[in-house]
């Protein structure tokens, strides 16, 4: 277990001020972020009760809890039942910005956060098709394979699912790629985890899977490409359904 530096409640409150009346919870989380960000805080820092922030940003704390649950998925700070949350590092560069472009919580437009993750990953197969090593190549194999087994365990064939992309992203060899596709995996997760519902869906999702691997180990980039374009816009179909109201 971690060792948490002491308790900076104090400091943390003085530092966040109060909001306007009428607040949405994404200001909430810019507000937030702002502090997180600032340099102040050392990573493993423990931030005020729930009611605290509540009281000092003069919000609900319903408010609150939301903010914080988003910034959690992000994997901007650790929320410990019966312990507190905690401030997990410094934040990418590209995190506050994702905040700012009103994708967060209640304005986030799925739809272009689709299309995104599309190119995204379409490029992604483009890549790792002329750049996978033997050691990315059993990687993806290895998922492909837990999620043939995964079929009947829908949240195991979810996890296999997001290995796949992981390795195919590994492949790729490009950071700053990776790091945005985090981004838009994180605020596309909660529908992610739910959007294959049968095993039929479950076996159509792998066909297209290998039919990405199988071009990506023939060295074939624009098959990659084509595949994993076909892959994205069954995938989006299903993402759009489960997201929409």
């Amino acid at each position: 277990m971690p060792a948490y530096p002491d308790d900076r409640s104090a400091e943390i409150t003085a530092a966040l001020g109060a909001l306007p009346a009428g607040t949405p919870v994404s200001e909430v989380a810019r507000r937030l972020m702002d502090l997180f960000t600032s340099g102040d805080l050392d990573a493993g820092t423990r931030l005020p009760p729930e009611r605290q922030l509540a009281a000092t940003l003069g919000v609900g704390r319903s408010a609150v809890r939301e903010a914080l649950a988003a910034l959690e998925i992000l994997g901007i700070v650790d929320v410990r039942p019966g312990s507190g949350t905690y401030l997990r590092g410094t934040a990418s560069e590209l995190l506050p910005q994702t905040l700012r472009w009103g994708l967060l919580i209640g304005q986030k437009n799925t739809a272009e956060l689709l299309e995104l993750r599309s190119g995204l990953e379409i490029y992604v197969a483009r890549l790792a098709a002329g750049r996978a090593e033997a050691s990315d190549l059993r990687a993806i194999a290895g998922s492909l394979e837990r999620m043939r087994s995964g079929v009947g365990d829908l949240r195991a064939f979810a996890r296999a699912d997001l290995d796949f992309h992981n390795a195919l992203a590994a492949a790729a060899g490009n950071d700053t790629l990776i790091d945005l596709l985090h981004v838009v995996r994180s605020l596309l997760q909660v529908y992610a985890d739910r959007a294959v519902h049968d095993e039929a869906e479950a076996r159509i999702a792998i066909d297209e899977h290998d039919a990405v691997f199988q071009a990506i180990e023939a060295e074939d980039e624009d098959a990659a490409a084509s595949a994993m374009a076909l892959h994205m816009a069954t995938a989006s179909q299903r993402l759009a359904a489960e997201a929409a109201p």
